[in-house]
């Protein structure tokens, strides 16, 4: 009797660490802002970003590290900040100064996990050619495949499927290649001539990247569900990111015409100008020069078009987001597993009249972070300041598998479990400007930015003796930060407050 009962503890047991053992579905989307239902956007059909939110927590004040991809990807993969990364730009390769350094997703694998990438999780050209071979116990390679639709095909350079561009640009192309350009030459230099910054057809999800991506996460969560390990499947989404392309149903959700442009289309008064950008990413695309005004700005209809455009590519992902958390569903595994759905960073659409994101203010910053688990609270909004240097820590504690101590956040579960409604007072962004870096804390109220000159590749650290400018915006009384306080008298204590803060942050 003894025997059978010690036996049915420790069956008991067995089956109390397996269940323990948690999925992790690990969601990016590229150049997604909070342009989402679920963060009080009405206008913005998300229903399947909604639908996770309801489960679990949405994150209104969080923020990136860096408002551009790279740098923005490799900050949240390894827990570190961008000065700690070192990678600032679209050049660095993701592993200089992180090759002893374990990513989030090499964590898990190292625990146990099976863990495997779809899509774009780091910038695609800047890891290895596994999308960094370390992280990924499955091959990038292999699982990543496409299947586009023989009425289609596969889309030119991976974006664009109009029958009439595409006959152009295959013949540009195979020209350059008749002359001895190599093929990835001769891709780069057709699109930089002939690509267009929209495309509405009549064409099946699986005709476009983002289609082929859900097809081949979805087979994935069917194999490795229910499996004796758990998994990691991390699943980036390419859109909205420009062009904005996408199946047409998606634009038919919306009326143009009663589209709203951005209030304030100026330089906010008093910032440094170098706190602003010239968009030169959007500029890139053929169809944007025609269109800019002499003021500067584009005109009111290329701007609706744009903007229509962004909102049908974030409609068309939440699609494919949908077709995973059925799958999750349909597989028996959703109350088993951690979902975490992020956007790299925020962008501008047309506020302070620039497009796209690289910048300190708060629509490129601003990015959506959504946490739902099990055993943690359901329709759960939270407003404390929050960043993407804490996704690693709080994966770690809600799956229990321990937590490396050289992170730079701090785990977000005690928001999630309701324990607390706070785990930090500000997040830090930083954005470059040539021989400058601009350090912006964002707390429940404002936002104080202070440029230094520093060479800071080399590692110099900002001080006050290097102090160039500041900037503090006040979203109690001016959204859309059009005008500059760093400078008022009614401002000088708040100022003094916040820079201390965040002197006091640089030096540790």
């Amino acid at each position: 009797m003894i025997k059978k009962s010690v036996f049915i503890i420790a069956l008991f047991f067995s089956f109390s660490v397996f269940a323990q053992k948690m999925n992790v579905l690990f969601i990016a989307v590229d150049d997604l802002k909070p342009l989402l239902g679920c963060y009080g956007i009405s206008e913005i059909k998300s229903p399947n970003i909604d639908r996770l939110a309801k489960s679990g927590t949405v994150f209104l004040n969080n923020h990136c590290q860096q408002a551009v991809c790279s740098p923005s990807r490799a900050s949240l993969m390894f827990g570190l900040r961008p000065d700690k990364t070192k990678v600032w730009d679209l050049k660095t390769p993701v592993r200089t100064a992180t090759k002893n350094d374990k990513t989030v997703a090499q964590q898990f694998k190292e625990n146990g996990y099976e863990a495997v990438a779809f899509g774009k999780i780091f910038h695609i050209s800047m890891a290895d050619k596994g999308h960094d071979s370390k992280s990924w116990s499955i091959s990038y390679s292999k699982v990543n495949v496409s299947n586009y639709p023989k009425e289609t095909g596969e889309p030119f350079g991976g974006h664009f499927q109009n029958p009439v561009l595409k006959e152009k640009m295959t013949e540009f192309y195979e020209k350059q290649i008749s002359e001895g350009k190599k093929p990835g030459k001769a891709r780069g230099n057709t699109l930089a001539k002939m690509k267009v910054s929209t495309e509405m057809l009549d064409v099946s999800d699986e005709a476009y990247g983002d289609g082929q991506i859900a097809n081949n996460a979805v087979e994935m969560i069917d194999q490795l569900a229910n499996k004796e390990k758990p998994f990691f499947i991390a699943v980036g989404f390419k859109k909205p990111h420009l062009p904005f392309v996408a199946p047409k149903k998606y634009w038919d959700l919306y009326n143009r015409d009663k589209i709203e442009l951005a209030n304030w289309q100026k330089k906010p008064e008093g910032a440094p100008d170098f706190a602003m950008h010239s968009w030169g990413e959007l500029k890139s695309y053929s169809d944007i020069k025609p269109n800019i005004l002499p003021s500067g700005i584009l005109n009111d209809t290329k701007q609706r078009e744009l903007i229509h455009g962004y909102m049908a590519a974030v409609s068309y992902t939440d699609a494919q987001i949908g077709k995973l958390l059925d799958e999750l569903e349909k597989q028996g595994v959703a109350d088993n597993t951690i979902i975490v759905l992020w956007g790299d960073h925020g962008w501008h659409l047309g506020d302070h009249g620039i497009w796209c994101k690289h910048s300190n203010f708060e629509q490129a910053t601003h990015s959506p972070l959504i946490f739902s688990a099990p055993g943690t609270k359901a329709g759960n909004k939270n407003s404390s300041p929050t960043e993407f240097v804490d996704i690693f820590p709080t994966l770690c504690d809600l799956a229990e598998i321990g937590t490396p101590d050289n992170l730079d956040g701090v785990s977000l579960k005690p928001i999630l479990t309701g324990e607390k409604t706070k785990v930090k007072d500000f997040a830090i962004s930083q954005y470059p400007r040539g021989p400058r870096m601009g350090y912006s804390l964002r707390n429940e109220r404002y936002r104080y930015t202070a440029w230094f000159e520093i060479d800071y590749r080399k590692g110099e650290k900002a001080t006050s003796e290097n102090l160039i400018a500041e900037e503090l915006y006040d979203y109690k009384t001016d959204y859309d930060e059009t005008v500059n306080h760093a400078d008022e008298k009614s401002y000088k204590k708040i100022k003094k407050d916040l820079a201390g803060k965040l002197m006091g942050f640089l030096k540790n």
